[in-house]
């Protein structure tokens, strides 16, 4: 037993195991094919010798085991290796597995991509304008929601293996690849704009705090539009200069990015040190930074040295500089502005310190409209309401309105970067383990962080202080750095080198994103951007990254691009949040995350919260958001992404498709509700190609794209050995389904003969209430040929299947002269000639034609029978207001059908020639091919007879008007609906009113002809009856005339006459659709019913045989 043990270790993963030595292409797992003789050898002494059969299919546990080992999951480009695989001296080198443990690989990324532009630049500013109350609720808001997304993403990144892609690799596998296509162009926007973002806070900070002079557009001396205007250019010049100069070191390579990621945090890291420095200190030393104020309105600090209108030196009052900002001179008796004569000038303290209860001041919003002044709260002011405001250069104004949610789309963008652990898990030693608890963290440590600046924020500054977004009251300084200890300069350079790190991170990770988006080839045109260079750098997608980055610098604002790029991190988030309820509440069997901490409830709550704060944030750009996503999901839709994920969003379509199946069950549909759902019985040729496609053609314009369409065709045969055929000729509808635009599915049957395969689509098709109610199949071509004969067996076993089974049937005659769905018709009529009452079939197939853009502009005409004892102008009145409570728009007109006792000599030959040809089929079996065509000759020489003498009967629309069908009393209507409706009389005796020849008495001039079945010349005396014995000289065995089937002269009869009338009114209308009459009911008939169908439509172009299921399916009732 050792021994086996050792040897089976040995052969599986010893230096002579050959089991796994090679290996298919299309798998790592499956073994190359090779022989018996080398299959028993390579699997000897392996202990498999009773599974060496299926080895090429199931691998050993041991081969499945070790490439699983030695798969490698590589980070979202910090790794410059994508491409480089391709080179055989790449793939020799050792892949060595990185190793980083949560703290640096999760906690300090997502710390460095979290705290940022924002908290520097615009946290005093919210906290001034929103109050700490209101601010302490914005930032609570957005901490919850992206902690709530951390549990989602947690519980998702657990879930298995996540390979490059982060959270576009989650949110497409878990919702789809247009869900998945959809949110990653977002996150990918989102990401290029916070590019954007990062680069215009760079500048802010360089341009207004670090160099002013550097402006290339002045500001000095310029109010209001203009000085913001000069702003505005400044940012799109250097923004542009700087994305530049970012877009090329990150060419360059992005190890450098990476190099410089630490220094970039450690400067976040003691940025923030120094401000809690700063607010400890200011408990016991506030730090002196005095607000000038005039009145109750804020000074800006730039345009005078003292704050106070005049000075003593000496025994002498001499003015200030803020005395000639707002007089005409710099005397004392100079004409002065009138709110600065009326108001004294007082200085206040900017940062109080924490001890100085200036919380209390500061814990409600104070919203402003743009160009407001600034306002000290609590010092009075004399103002005259109708004087004008002037000098507003010398005042700190506000640059926007600000309201509530203007404050949550600006403040926002400050909590993301959650994403940073799940998209670097490549690099992590244990990502199950290290995502979860690093990004949990990192949140933690960050909202603690923002929830406490609020609060230390409000305590220590002055209102007018946190309102003053530029720092204009305290020298231009930066307001968190006037907090900061032991210099404002700490901050200013801190934030300056973090927002530049913030954006070497943006514009390094878009483009890998966009990279991974187009390699997974969902979206055609973006495969382009999935290329780069040799080591896998994606250059055009950084290219395409860098302009779109271009335009958000070109909006030059920052308060104006935050809620941009806000709009498409929520809209990430919120699928996150939607993929891990989906999945909890589907209980997926492969939904086994190590993350237990998590709910559904938690997660549709995130979801509710990221949607809520969407449209908080600006409603006009949520709707373009969602616009965006929804047109990327349709499009990859339209495309048909060939993608199968095991996505939520197909257990979704699962679970919603049982649940409407089982609610199908519980009854049959209402007639208002009732619809073709087609069964298309489709035949094939031996290359397995579609026979007749236009019949799919017609099923798509009779569908319009709604209901159910199945697809069905026959292969004759065994499943074990026809069942590549069968493959093939699903590929082939599925392609012509594809092409006809018929949305529905395909079933391909095998069986030992045809028949057997047509009567299991029409009983097996569908799935418990999703079933056909309709059977479309095309007319037999060619019936009459002997080689032809099975399939009119088959076509006439169908017509009885559907009648027993209660479904409706269509048979288009001529299917290949039938429209394509590229065809237009500008004009003519689809004709209904309603002879009996089928359920409404009739009515409802002529308007399903008409949605389609082939048949729109024909018109419809009804025409239906009246007999001798019915009143036509009452039907015609009665018909016109069934079809007005139908809500049908078409033409009317009532065919009276006058009875006739006389049945034409062609009838007659018509009916012997059928039974002749009966009786010849029946006796010679159909076996022998040569006396079969010999028949056939001889069949179409009588016929070539009787057109030559009787060329008026022969073609009777052209001769006879309407006539009489059938004799006289209600016998005669009985026998008409038996044509209609195929009830097969028995024979029976002549009667006296049914002659068994014609005379010329009882013969209508128009109906006197001279038959012959002889090539002798005509005799001019000759009576209208032709000589029986000749006949049974011809045929030795046709019956004489007296011994025909009378209820077949009478079907004949009533069908001849019923094709004159229809050909006479439908002759040139575009499609005619008729009551199909009902196959016998016993098998003797059968080639007989195919000569009473082929006399019905004989001379129509497009013919559409229609039988009800037995059922109505038009109601007049709403």
């Amino acid at each position: 037993m050792l021994n086996n043990l050792n040897e089976c270790e040995d052969g599986d993963g010893g230096p002579n195991s050959q089991g796994d030595a090679t290996s298919k292409e299309s798998s790592p797992f499956i073994n190359s094919s090779t022989s018996d003789v080398e299959k028993c050898q390579q699997y000897d002494g392996k202990n498999m010798a009773l599974f060496e059969e299926e080895m090429d299919t199931s691998p050993m546990v041991s081969s499945l085991l070790s490439s699983l080992a030695n798969y490698s999951n590589l980070t979202q480009g910090s790794k410059e290796h994508e491409e480089a695989e391709n080179n055989e001296e790449a793939r020799k080198k050792t892949v060595q597995a990185p190793r980083m443990g949560t703290i640096m690989g999760v906690y300090l990324p997502c710390m460095q991509n979290i705290l940022g532009v924002i908290l520097f630049l615009r946290m005093t500013w919210l906290v001034g304008i929103g109050g700490v109350l209101g601010t302490f609720t914005i930032v609570f808001m957005c901490c919850s929601t992206t902690m709530l997304t951390a549990i989602s993403m947690s519980a998702i990144a657990t879930n298995g293996v996540v390979p490059a892609g982060g959270s576009y690799y989650m949110i497409s596998r878990s919702l789809g690849p247009e869900f998945g296509g959809a949110v990653g162009i977002c996150f990918y926007l989102g990401t290029t704009f916070a590019g954007a973002m990062y680069i215009l806070g760079c500048i802010e900070i360089l341009l207004i705090y670090i160099v002013p002079a550097a402006a290339i557009f002045k500001m000095e001396g310029l109010e209001g539009a203009e000085a913001e205007a000069a702003l505005l250019n400044n940012m799109r010049v250097y923004g542009t200069i700087v994305l530049s100069f970012m877009a090329l070191v990150v060419f360059v390579g992005v190890k450098y990015v990476n190099k410089l990621a630490l220094v970039f945090l450690a400067c976040v890291i003691l940025s923030i040190l120094a401000v809690y420095a700063g607010v400890i200190k200011t408990s016991f030393d506030p730090p002196d930074f005095p607000v000038c104020v005039l009145g109750n309105r804020t000074l800006a600090s730039k345009g005078f040295d003292i704050c106070a209108k005049t000075i003593e030196r000496g025994n002498a009052t001499l003015t200030t500089k803020l005395w000639r900002a707002f007089c005409d001179s710099e005397f004392l008796n100079a004409t002065c502005d009138e709110y600065f004569t009326s108001n004294n000038v007082s200085q206040i303290q900017g940062i109080p310190g924490i001890t100085s209860g200036i919380l209390a001041e500061n814990l409600f919003s104070t919203f402003m409209e743009k160009n407001s002044i600034l306002e000290k709260r609590g010092v009075p002011a004399v103002l005259d309401p109708e004087a004008t405001v002037t000098n507003t250069n010398r005042y700190v104004m506000a640059d926007i309105t600000s309201f509530f949610t203007l404050l949550v789309g600006i403040y926002f963008p400050s909590v993301t970067g959650i994403m940073a652990g799940s998209n670097r898990s490549g690099d992590l030693q244990d990502a199950q383990k290290s995502i979860p608890i690093g990004t949990i963290l990192a949140i933690t440590t960050t909202s603690i962080i923002y929830m406490s600046s609020v609060i230390l924020f409000g305590a220590c500054v002055d209102g007018v202080v946190l309102r003053d977004k530029f720092g204009e009251g305290v020298d231009g300084n930066l307001v968190i750095g006037t907090l900061a200890w032991p210099s404002p300069w700490v901050i200013v350079f801190g934030s300056f080198f973090s927002t530049c790190g913030a954006g070497l991170q943006s514009l390094t990770g878009a483009p890998r994103l966009l990279q991974a988006i187009a390699r997974d080839g969902i979206i055609p045109f973006l495969r382009v951007f999935g290329h780069g260079k040799a080591n896998g750098e994606p250059t055009w997608a950084l290219l395409l990254t860098a302009c779109i980055c271009e335009s958000g610098i070109l909006i030059a604002s920052l308060d104006a691009v935050a809620p941009i790029l806000s709009m498409f991190f929520l809209m990430c988030y919120m699928f996150v949040n939607l993929a891990c309820a989906l999945q909890t509440l589907l209980r997926t069997p492969n939904w086994r995350p190590r993350f237990k901490f998590y709910h559904w409830a938690l997660s549709l709550l995130g979801m509710s919260l990221c949607l809520t704060l969407m449209f908080l944030c600006s409603w006009y750009y949520a709707i373009v958001a969602m616009v965006i996503a929804s047109c990327i999901y349709k499009y990859i839709e339209f495309c048909g992404a060939e993608k199968e994920w095991g996505d939520g969003i197909r257990g979704i379509s699962l679970s919603a498709a049982r649940y409407a199946l089982m609610r199908l069950e519980e009854g049959p549909p209402h007639t208002k509700n009732w619809r073709p759902q087609i069964l298309v019985l489709m035949s094939l040729d031996a290359e397995q190609n579609v026979e007749q496609p236009r019949l799919l053609s017609l099923t798509s314009q009779l569908k319009a794209g709604k209901g159910l369409t199945i697809v069905g065709a026959c292969v004759e045969g065994t499943y074990l050995n026809n069942q590549p055929q069968a493959q093939e000729g699903d590929q082939s509808l599925r392609k012509l389904m594809e092409v006809e635009k018929v949305k529905g599915f395909s079933q391909v049957v095998i069986s030992s003969n045809l028949r057997d395969a047509t009567s299991h689509l029409i009983q097996a098709g569908g799935l418990g209430g999703l079933r056909h109610n309709t059977v479309l199949v095309s007319y037999p071509k060619n019936w009459k040929q002997a080689e032809e004969h099975h399939r009119c067996r088959n076509f006439i076993e169908v017509v009885r299947e559907t009648t027993a089974a209660r479904l409706a049937l269509l048979v288009p005659k001529n299917i290949s002269a039938y429209p394509s769905n590229g065809e237009r018709f500008t004009e003519g009529h689809i004709d209904v000639w309603w002879i009996v009452h089928d359920g409404g079939m009739l009515m409802l197939l002529p308007f399903l034609l008409r949605q389609h853009k082939v048949w729109r502009k024909c018109k419809i005409r009804i025409f239906t029978v009246a007999q001798m004892d019915d009143n036509s102008i009452q039907m015609k009145k009665d018909l016109m207001t069934f079809l007005y409570h139908l809500r049908f728009d078409a033409e009317v007109e009532v065919v009276e059908m006058v009875r006739n006792h006389d049945i034409s000599a062609y009838t007659y030959e018509k009916t012997l020639m059928m039974e002749q040809r009966s009786q010849i089929l029946k006796e010679m079996h159909l076996t022998k091919n040569e006396r079969e065509r010999e028949i056939q000759s001889i069949t179409d020489v009588s016929r070539g007879s009787i057109r030559r003498k009787n060329p008026s009967n022969l073609h009777p629309q052209r001769s006879i008007a309407e006539e009489s069908v059938g004799g006289g009393g209600e016998e005669k209507s009985e026998e008409e609906v038996q044509l209609i409706q195929g009830k097969n009389a028995t024979p029976t005796p002549t009667s006296p009113t049914s002659p068994t020849s014609p005379t010329p008495a009882a013969m209508s001039p128009g109906e006197e002809v001279q038959m012959t079945w002889t090539d002798d010349t005509e005799k001019p005396n000759n009576p209208a009856v032709a000589n029986p014995e000749n006949i049974k000289d011809m045929f030795n065995m046709k019956p004489e005339w007296e011994n025909l089937n009378q209820s077949n002269v009478r079907r004949m009869h009533h069908a001849q006459k019923l094709n004159e009338v229809i050909v006479k009114k439908s002759q040139e209308a575009k499609l005619v659709l008729l009551n199909m009459p009902g196959p016998p009911k016993n098998r003797t008939g059968e080639e007989n019913y195919m000569e009473f169908l082929e006399v019905l439509t004989e001379g129509l172009n497009r013919v559409l045989l229609v039988r009800g299921g037995g059922r109505e399916v038009i109601t007049i009732y709403s």
